[in-house]
C-alpha cells in the first residue's frame, strides 16, 4: 500500500532512547538480532541483518545482496548508523574490531531471538577481550510499546482495509461455501483493497470448528445454523491489524444467541476499562467477570488481548494476573471468547489505540450477529 499519505515513521528518534536504557541494563553494547527490533531501530527491512549498538555509535551488519537498500533505508529513516557489508567472516570481523575500539566489554544480547549457539559463538569472540556476553531482555520490545503517530496510522490503515474487505464479501456465507473458500476470498480482498500482505493466517471456523480458538479454514462447507468465527488482518508497511467477528448464517439457537450477547457485553466492558493507567490484567478481569457470572468462566480460554504493532503478538499483554500499566499510545486487542464443543465459538476483538481518557477503536466493522 502506498503510505506517503500517513505520517512519517519516528525512526530517527528510536535508537538515542535505546542508548540511554543501555547502563541501567548493565551492558556497554546491545547486538540486536531480532530482525523486527533491526527494522524498528533503523528502517531496514532485510532478511539478513545486525545492530550493534553502544554510546560511541551505531553499526548495521549485513551481507551483499543488501547493501544498497540498506544504504537506502538507513538514510531514508534518518538513522545516523555505519555500515558493514560482509559475508560471515568479514561481518564477524567487523564486529571484533568494534567491539575493541569501544569503551567497556559487556556485551548484550536478545536473550528471547538468540540461540544457544550463537550465544556461544559470541562469548568467544568477546572473552579473549576481556568481556563477556550477557542476556537481556525486552531492551527494544519496551521501545515498541507505545506507538508513534505514524505508527498507529499505519495500524488504523491496516484496520480500514480489513473493515473494507470483509464489508465486499461477507454476503457470500450466506451462499454455502466451504471455511477454507471463504478464507481466500477475505484473504484476496484485503490484497485487492491494497493490503502488503495477510497479519496471519485468516482463521475461518463454522459450527463445532469454532470452539477451537485457532481453528484452520477446512474444506467443511458453511450451512445454516452455523456461526462463523472469523479472526483475520491486513498488514500495512510492516504493521499488523487485527480483528474478530463472529456471524450466524440463517436463525441462532438460544444457546448461541446467548453466547453472542455474553461475550459482546464482556468484550464491550473490557474495551471501557482501557484507558492509560490502567493495568493489563484488570482490562482481562472485567471481560472475565461478565463471562464468568454467566456460567462460562471455564469456556474463556485465552486471554484477553495482545499488543499489536511490526509483530502480530507482541507487549503488552492483556492476560490474567498482569500488572503491566497501560500507556497512552499502546496499541492493544480486546478479545473475549466462549467456546462450547457442541455448539460453536464466539470470539469478538476489536484492536484499540489507548487514550488518557479510554480508548479509541480501529476496528469499525459493526458488531452485527446475523449475516
Amino acid at each position: 500500500m502506498e503510505t506517503s499519505h500517513l505520517p512519517a515513521l519516528e525512526i530517527a528518534t528510536r535508537i538515542p532512547r535505546l542508548q540511554e536504557a543501555l547502563a541501567d541494563a548493565g551492558v556497554d553494547f546491545l547486538l540486536v538480532t531480532n530482525l523486527t527490533n533491526v527494522r524498528y531501530l533503523s528502517g531496514f527491512t532485510g532478511s539478513a541483518g545486525r545492530l550493534l549498538v553502544s554510546d560511541a555509535g551505531v553499526v548495521l551488519l549485513t551481507d551483499g545482496r543488501y547493501g544498497e537498500q540498506a544504504e537506502a533505508q538507513l538514510a531514508g529513516a534518518g538513522v545516523a548508523a555505519d555500515l558493514e557489508v560482509a559475508g560471515d567472516a568479514g561481518q564477524r570481523a567487523a564486529l571484533e574490531a568494534r567491539l575493541k575500539a569501544g569503551a567497556g566489554r559487556r556485551l548484550g544480547l536478545e536473550s528471547t531471538s538468540v540461540t544457544w549457539a550463537a550465544q556461544r559463538s559470541y562469548a568467544e569472540l568477546i572473552d579473549p577481550l576481556g568481556g563477556e556476553a550477557v542476556p537481556t531482555e525486552g531492551l527494544v520490545e519496551q521501545l515498541r510499546r507505545r506507538k508513534d503517530a505514524g505508527e498507529v496510522a499505519r495500524i488504523e490503515a491496516a484496520a480500514a482495509i480489513a473493515d473494507a474487505a470483509l464489508a465486499q464479501v461477507r454476503s457470500r456465507l450466506a451462499e454455502g461455501p466451504s471455511e477454507a473458500e471463504f478464507g481466500l476470498e477475505l484473504d484476496t480482498a484485503m490484497r485487492r483493497l491494497g493490503a502488503d500482505d495477510l497479519s496471519f493466517e485468516t482463521i475461518v471456523a463454522a459450527g463445532s470448528n469454532g470452539a477451537r480458538p485457532h481453528h484452520r479454514p477446512s474444506s467443511r462447507q458453511i450451512t445454516a445454523g452455523d456461526m462463523v468465527v472469523l479472526d483475520f488482518g491486513a498488514l500495512v508497511d510492516g504493521y499488523h491489524s487485527d480483528m474478530t467477528r463472529t456471524v450466524v448464517v440463517g436463525e441462532p439457537t438460544p444457546t448461541a444467541a446467548r453466547m453472542f450477547e455474553v461475550v459482546l457485553a464482556a468484550q464491550a466492558a473490557g474495551v471501557e476499562a482501557v484507558r492509560a493507567g490502567a493495568l493489563t490484567g484488570e482490562v482481562d478481569a472485567a471481560c472475565r467477570s461478565v463471562i464468568a457470572e454467566a456460567g462460562w468462566a471455564d469456556a474463556f480460554v485465552h486471554s484477553t488481548g495482545h499488543g499489536v504493532g511490526l509483530d502480530i503478538h507482541e507487549a503488552p499483554w492483556v492476560a490474567d494476573g498482569k500488572t503491566d500499566p497501560l500507556e497512552a499510545d499502546h496499541v492493544v486487542t480486546v478479545e473475549p471468547g466462549v467456546y462450547l464443543s457442541e455448539h460453536g465459538g464466539v470470539r469478538i476483538e476489536d484492536s484499540v489505540v489507548v487514550t488518557d481518557s479510554g480508548c479509541r477503536v480501529l476496528t469499525n466493522t459493526a458488531k452485527q450477529f446475523h449475516v
